[in-house]
């Protein structure tokens, strides 16, 4: 299994006033904090290398998950440093720790899906990035992806296309080589680098079917642990 990176620097500013203190990582969801949660479901996925993309009280995360003994994955950290790196930024920074192919999984997201047949599918496509998709139509979050025929025509997170039914699942297959045009130093953001793919016709689309798991957010803490306490009852 290829390692993952989680973005998990940022300043969490929607969930104000409690993330004034603690990083939306720790946050309490289910009885434990989230990365916990998160954690013992990749390592369940057959993931055992973690690389942690953290910024913003990132000390405070690696006080809690230290070497990832806990949950026998090895857990290794790239901190953006003085100024916050963005997405992109982040994982530009953290890619030279990491082989020429890696999932990159966003620290808010909890996705209970095939992780294997995710990387089955990016071999078989022979393209440089897969992204998960979910048809979304609008419900969960404002849509933000045109697919057909296992390929993403179109990728904007700002401008909304009424024919966007699909929205970006969360977990994203990559080659290291992508961001070789991008600034070694600097914030910038992944959608930027996915969507200048996504327009070269260079991206594939993996199709889940389930809708996912986030906290961003005080409903999606809610929902998020719901999902988790109704999963355990039934493992």
């Amino acid at each position: 299994m290829l390692p993952v990176v989680i973005l998990a620097g940022g300043l969490a500013t929607r969930l104000y006033p409690v993330t004034n203190t603690i990083p939306k990582a720790l946050i309490i969801v289910a009885g434990r904090p989230f990365i916990d949660h998160q954690l013992s479901l990749l390592k369940e996925k057959g993931v055992n290398q973690v690389v942690l993309c953290v910024g913003y009280l990132g000390n405070e995360i690696e006080k809690f998950v230290g070497d990832g003994t806990q949950w026998g994955i090895e857990v290794k950290y790239s901190y953006d440093g003085d100024e916050l790196l963005g997405t992109g930024g982040a994982v530009k920074k953290a890619s030279v720790r990491l082989p020429e192919t890696f999932m990159i999984l966003y620290g808010d997201s909890y996705l209970d899906i095939d992780y294997e047949g995710v990387l089955q599918q990016f071999y078989a496509e022979k393209l440089p990035i897969i992204m998960t998709v979910y048809n979304n139509q609008n419900t969960l979050e404002a849509s933000n992806i045109i697919m057909k025929d296992g390929r993403i025509l179109r990728y904007d997170k700002t401008y909304k296309d009424p024919d966007m039914e699909y929205v970006d699942y969360g977990l994203i297959v990559i080659r290291k080589e992508i961001f070789d045009t991008f600034p070694s130093q600097g914030p910038f953001d992944l959608s930027l680098v996915l969507s200048q793919w996504v327009d070269a016709g260079r991206v594939a689309a993996y199709v889940v079917e389930q809708r996912f798991y986030e906290i961003g957010s005080v409903q999606g803490i809610k929902e998020t642990g719901e999902y988790i306490n109704n999963r355990k009852l039934l493992t």
